[in-house]
């Protein structure tokens, strides 16, 4: 009892309310769910232009975000790059959790805010053939770069990593050459090949997918902790008599299974027929192809005892078509010169024991959807 009576004692210290160490609040950011289901551990993006017209005098290093229930600090980041490449800041970027139909209001105060955990982060691989590896709390993916082309071993599309930790592993793995083998917290099993991989994007004419060479430019916009958001360039190729370039602008926030892609390609003439695919299996797996959803679901064959991947994808806009090749399960779409196809791929692995099934799976796709579908709407005062 005495124990039980010390914890009581000590719980008002701890607790005391943060506002009265910051002071009044300078703006008060509202955050709302319209869906009619729980929204857990978001990333939300906060115009930094609205936040600097209710606090035009906020010190960027000396601020925090509070919120009004609790009191208690909001991880947040301030996101530079973002989707226009620039240094400036473009969003307040912070991470919560709504329940259905709910709203949350978070205060920004002056002070020195705590240190966030890093939860997303992403790196150019020059020691590993010029791999770009990148992560979150979830997952992890690489794509592969020019030094791997002249190799046996080349591939094209995009890689998996499996995870069963919220820990950060890219650079570990990396420093011991050992993740094909799983010691407790993920590995490298995926099989990617000269195929698109868990859900890369080509052009697609007359039935024959026309691959880039691997990636040659890379830039990070921002690195974490809550959004990673890297470009790759690649060098242009022949597409059925056609000179094409591409860049990809890839988002990955944190507690997220899926990637935001943006495809911009550089070509002269009419649209270009592109196809998002998916590798398939030798064995049967589970397949969920919805054309007026654009969700292509994926849960492969058992890998033996390292367990099973569910790869999908997601293309915005108009009701798509798909199908499927040799090799790949398709979503095919097109591109227009200089207009970004905006989509969305990821993964889950059976042994992170989050997502163990294909219901489970096509679940968290639809419902990833329905967000998208449906984002929360965020109002500053």
């Amino acid at each position: 009892m005495k124990r039980i009576l010390g914890v009581l004692l000590l719980l008002p210290v701890l607790s005391v309310p943060v506002m009265a160490q910051s002071g009044a609040a300078k703006a008060t950011i509202t955050v709302s769910n319209p869906l009619n289901a729980d929204r857990n551990n978001a990333v939300v993006a906060v115009s930094w232009t609205a936040v600097t017209a209710k606090y035009p005098g906020i010190d960027t290093a000396n601020f925090k975000v509070i919120s009004a229930l609790t009191k208690k600090e909001v991880p947040f980041q301030l996101e530079h790059g973002g989707e226009r490449g620039g240094k400036s800041i473009q969003n307040l970027l912070v991470q919560l959790s709504l329940k259905a139909n709910a709203s949350s209001k978070l205060l920004i105060v002056a002070g020195k805010p705590a240190a966030v955990v890093k939860k997303t982060y992403g790196r150019y691989v020059p020691e590993r053939y010029d791999d770009f590896a990148w992560e979150n709390d979830k997952v992890a993916f690489r794509m592969y770069g020019k030094a791997l082309e002249t190799r046996k071993d080349n591939a094209f599309g995009t890689d998996v990593w499996v995870k069963r930790t919220n820990k950060l592993v890219i650079n570990d793995w990396y420093k011991t050459g050992d993740y094909h083998t799983d010691h407790g917290d993920g590995m490298d099993y995926y099989s990617v090949g000269l195929t698109l991989g868990a859900g890369d994007i080509a052009p697609l004419v007359k039935d024959s997918v026309y691959f880039p060479l691997n990636y040659h430019h890379w830039k990070v916009l921002d690195n974490g902790p809550l959004r990673t958001t890297f470009q790759l360039g690649y060098d242009a190729w022949d597409v059925a008599g056609k000179s094409v370039t591409v860049t990809k602008t890839i988002s990955l926030d944190a507690g997220s299974h899926m990637n935001r892609i943006e495809a911009v390609y550089t070509y002269n003439g009419d649209a270009l027929p592109v196809a998002v695919g998916i590798v398939k299996r030798k064995e049967a797996g589970t397949i969920l192809m919805d054309e007026q959803k654009g969700i292509l679901g994926y849960w492969e064959p058992q890998h033996g005892p390292d367990g099973i991947t569910g790869v999908g994808t997601i293309v915005t806009g108009e009701p798509v078509v798909m199908g499927a090749d040799k090799k790949h399960l398709l979503t095919y779409t097109s591109a227009k010169n200089n207009q970004a196809v905006v989509y969305y791929n990821g993964s889950a692995w059976s042994k992170a024991n989050e997502i163990t099934n294909a219901a489970a799976w096509f679940k968290y796709l639809e419902t990833f959807k329905k967000q998208l579908e449906q984002p929360l709407k965020v109002s500053v005062q």
